[in-house]
């Protein structure tokens, strides 16, 4: 994508020079932008009735959350350069979770830039880049937790320092009768209250981006939140591999299999698989918490009304469902992420609504855009959800198109089709459900005669974005 941060600068400056722009930097809203790590929809206003998550929900009062929301690519650092670029992965771009913005898409300016550019202070804490020094030029300000320890049991803390080659990531989970501030997340909302203080008495308007590591693995979180599950159901559901799925769409959760106590090879054990549910429950509910600390702050600065709050979660994540564990597929429960707009200073823009429209991470960065009033680059491959946003029955695309690894994958609301490919682009196997009968995806449908037709108009949609975006 030769020039393009040539022609975007160029653009800048005209836009300036003729004050095209509707509002000055001081009349824009700011922006509160939280990304959160691993978290799939496992959330009481998505429906989650298991999940006491008060914050979130409260969040979801005040916004338009996206029930058919999906990442472009089911791996951390992928993703978020995606999103954070407005462009979408290919075979060779945002390929995984070390993918860098500013070696994938060199030329191109990511959201925060984009918002510097026009005049507001932009803050990065916690993980928003998968390497914290992706694109430095995005932010005026890089800020740091106080450092937290890892784990705080001492026979995790042992188990930590015992790490090989095979067991690289210590325990897969702790338990612990520590203060909300002991681990690092604690101390990241400790940090983020005192950014939103310093912002609050300047003139300019700000984009401050806070990242929250968990629910990522390994599940550690106050023992607290972990006792609010204790007496859950926290078996994992549909835990077997989909009728007629194909082989290439299972993989070996090898993630998951570098922390102590899971198996190198084969399931987990029924008391595992348990105490894997309750550690991911439990490290949301300490997210929760986190969120909610930096709502309350918002509140007493009184800076809520003049704040647009984006949410969301980097990717979906398997909780035992087709046997998987962590991301990594072409499922649903890989692609579908929690997705959340507040705008109350925006005209039109609804809260405390649900909509069913089809939304993709690509469509962030143009829709925060929109909410600000300023100018989209040229390069963004995403659409705004603006008109969602003010009508949630309106539609603005039809379809999400995502890929991992080797599967190319897209849904239209009702079915989830991936073709699997090779490396000359030739199907090699596919799959395709229908989430009207079958909501889980443990059926298989894309042999049948009658679904011919579906198969080919979902396989036509991803040829054809797959020709209209540079490689």
């Amino acid at each position: 994508m030769p020039h393009v941060r040539a022609q975007y600068l160029m653009g800048f400056a005209i836009a300036a020079l003729w004050g095209t722009t509707a509002l000055s930097a001081a009349e824009r809203p700011n922006v509160l932008f939280i990304a959160v790590d691993d978290l799939r929809p496992e959330i009481g206003c998505y429906g989650a009735e298991v999940m006491q998550t008060p914050n979130l929900d409260r969040l979801a009062e005040r916004s338009v959350i996206f029930t058919k929301a999906y990442c472009n690519v089911p791996v951390c650092g992928a993703s978020r350069a995606s999103l954070m670029t407005g462009l979408r992965p290919t075979p060779k771009r945002f390929r995984s979770y070390l993918t860098r913005a500013d070696k994938d898409a060199p030329d191109v300016p990511t959201l925060a830039e984009h918002f510097r550019n026009n005049g507001y202070r932009t803050a990065t804490l916690g993980k928003i880049f998968h390497h914290a020094d992706d694109s430095p030029e995005s932010w005026t300000h890089r800020w740091w937790p106080e450092v937290a320890e890892r784990y705080a049991l001492e026979k995790s803390r042992q188990i930590d320092k015992s790490k090989s080659a095979r067991r690289s990531r210590g325990a897969a989970y702790e338990s612990a009768e520590v203060a909300d501030d002991f681990y690092k997340d604690g101390k990241i909302a400790i940090r983020a209250v005192e950014g939103l203080g310093e912002f609050s008495d300047k003139p300019e308007p700000f984009f401050f981006a806070v990242g929250f590591y968990k629910p990522h693995l390994p599940f550690v979180a106050p023992q607290k939140y972990w006792e609010t599950y204790r007496e859950a159901d926290n078996s994992p559901q549909d835990y077997f591999v989909p009728k007629n799925a194909p082989k290439v769409a299972i993989h070996s959760f090898g993630e998951l299999r570098a922390y102590a106590g899971i198996p190198l090879k084969g399931p987990v054990s029924s008391d595992m698989a348990d105490k894997l549910v309750q550690g991911y429950r439990a490290c949301v509910g300490y997210t929760d918490r986190n969120v909610g600390v930096l709502l309350d702050e918002l509140d007493r600065l009184n800076l809520s009304e003049n704040t647009i709050i984006v949410l969301w979660g980097d990717h979906g994540w398997n909780l035992g469902e087709h046997t998987l564990w962590c991301k990594h597929s072409c499922f649903e429960t890989s692609m579908r992420v929690p997705l959340y707009f507040s705008a109350p200073m925006s005209e039109g823009v609804q809260s405390n609504t649900k909509s069913e429209s089809i939304a993709e991470f690509v469509d962030i960065y143009p829709t925060l855009c929109d909410l600000a009033e300023l100018p989209k680059p040229n390069h963004l491959q995403g659409t705004t959800l603006l008109p969602t946003l003010r009508d949630p029955d309106a539609t603005v695309k039809d379809y999400a198109v995502g890929r991992y690894p080797r599967g190319e994958t897209v849904t239209d609301g009702r079915y989830r089709f991936t073709s699997y490919r090779d490396k000359k682009g030739r199907e090699i196997a596919n799959m395709l459900y229908d989430h009207r009968t079958d909501p889980g995806e443990n059926l298989n449908v894309a042999k049948r005669p009658e679904n011919s037709e579906v198969v080919k108009q979902l396989r036509d949609v991803i040829d054809e974005t797959l020709a209209g975006i540079d490689p």
